[in-house]
């Protein structure tokens, strides 16, 4: 066996191993309320077996509510970036601009979407509108923040040769400033669909909707601890998945 596999796999299978070992003994010398592994398998396996099932708005598979949640996310998410993506490019390009306007940004950026949520019922009075409101709002600070710092890092050496040519403004943007741009904004990218993920377990968790988020909230509510560990695996599964995927995308682009 190469070190490769040794790492790829052997590794990640000892220490899920190892988290199940100490979740195993949490269960039974600690906290008697936390399911077992395997108590949390059995109450919980239709869910992963059958993960489109509905019996109802919230008793449905865990794949058909990660599909409810992916679907706000993704609405929220092209929302930030569209956005998020000209806001950068406005904070790095003009001095004016930046001065106007980066106060407010750092002012806003550290908002928890908890403070957000209602003001989106308030202004939306829909639980949906509202969800997607608060995503874009919390997700799109790192796409501006990168952008911006992604164009003041242009090598000056770059700019010159634009004005040596006598390059347009617009040419200028389009041939140099976005190429030269494109790692940091796709850095930003990545950590914003990080930052969507996350805000919509909490927006579904105070609205009640559909999706991981609200059947996480709904299994507390019941007191049915397996359910939750459930939601908590698939929020960390899915997370992984667009996190690895958008990995993919930004190694793509810094290779061109």
């Amino acid at each position: 066996m190469t070190t490769a596999t040794l790492r790829k796999i052997v590794l990640p299978l000892l220490g899920l191993t190892g988290v199940l070992v100490v979740w195993a003994m949490l269960s039974q010398a600690i906290a008697p309320d936390l399911p077992s592994p395997l108590r949390t398998w059995r109450e919980s396996s239709r869910y992963v077996l059958d993960p489109f099932f509905k019996d109802g708005e919230m008793n449905q598979g865990i794949l058909r509510l990660a599909f409810y949640s992916l679907v706000r996310v993704a609405k929220g998410y092209a929302l930030a970036l569209a956005i998020g993506t000209p806001l950068g490019f406005l904070l790095g390009l003009s001095r004016t601009f930046h001065a106007a306007f980066d106060p407010i940004v750092q002012f806003l950026r550290p908002i928890s979407p908890l403070a957000w949520l209602p003001l989106g019922l308030v202004i939306f009075q829909k639980s949906e509108p509202a969800a997607v409101f608060t995503i874009a709002l919390c997700a799109m600070w790192p796409t501006v923040i990168n952008t911006a710092v992604g164009v003041r890092s242009i090598s000056q050496d770059y700019l010159n040769v634009g004005r040596v040519l006598k390059l347009s403004r617009a040419k200028m943007v389009t041939k140099i400033i976005v190429p030269a741009t494109l790692p940091y904004v796709f850095t930003g990218y990545r950590l914003s669909l990080g930052l969507a993920w996350l805000v919509i377990v909490a927006a579904e968790m105070l609205t009640g909707t559909p999706g991981v988020g609200g059947f996480l909230w709904q299994e507390y509510n019941s007191l049915v601890y397996s359910h939750i560990i459930l939601s908590v695996a698939t929020i960390g599964a899915v997370g992984l998945l667009l996190d690895r995927l958008m990995g993919l995308v930004e190694a793509r682009v810094k290779s061109v």
